[in-house]
């Protein structure tokens, strides 16, 4: 196990699991993770391919919550993301992505895998390089959104996932050699949205 890191704007202390090529805490609400070639976290639905070796720092947050970061990718290679990340166990997660697309355009992606098999949506392109996402918890449910800087929070997901997840941040670069994502305004509140779907 390693060390807890401590985040000031995260009320919990973080662990890793997998260890990345490289990370910074810079001040009370930025992260700086880097990751190490050929990492992902995706159990392909259509065949045997699994991958689980991408770095992610998780915290275990109590109740209802809602965790939040500007998220910005290095994109080196097709399917550099930064990610958050809600973690059960090795078979069952979820990825928020901010990640690069084949045809070179940041993309919002989320990814729920259970049993080990992992769906894979693209949700819609945005423009630059870094974009706030959200995860909240609300009763047993949990909500993905974005903000792409017109401040309105779009819907990505809705969704169940089975037991306790750890909540937290993490970067995958699956067909690169590495890359780094800059996890910045990192903020938790106790509070989730009244409307999921009210872009507030």
């Amino acid at each position: 196990m390693s060390e807890p890191v401590r985040l000031p704007a995260v009320p919990a202390p973080l662990t890793w699991w997998n260890t990345p090529a490289y990370h910074v805490v810079e001040g009370p609400d930025r992260l700086v993770v880097g990751a190490g070639p050929n990492t992902d976290v995706f159990g392909d639905p259509g065949g045997p391919t699994r991958t689980a070796n991408a770095p992610a720092l998780l915290a275990a947050l109590d109740g209802e919550f809602t965790l939040g970061a500007r998220v910005e990718p290095d994109f080196r290679a097709t399917y550099d993301a930064g990610v958050l990340f809600l973690y059960v166990d090795e078979d069952n997660h979820a990825k928020l992505c901010l990640e690069l697309s084949p045809q070179g355009r940041p993309t919002i992606v989320s990814v729920v895998t259970r049993g080990g098999v992992s769906d894979d949506c693209n949700s819609f392109t945005v423009d630059g390089g870094g974009v706030r996402l959200r995860i909240t918890r609300t009763g047993g449910a949990y909500a993905f959104h974005a903000d792409t800087g017109d401040g309105f929070w779009h819907l990505v997901r809705y969704f169940a996932l089975d037991g306790s997840p750890r909540a937290g941040f993490l970067a995958q670069s699956p067909l690169g050699e590495g890359q780094t994502v800059r996890f910045s305004e990192i903020t938790h509140t106790t509070t989730p949205p009244e409307d999921l779907r009210g872009g507030k």
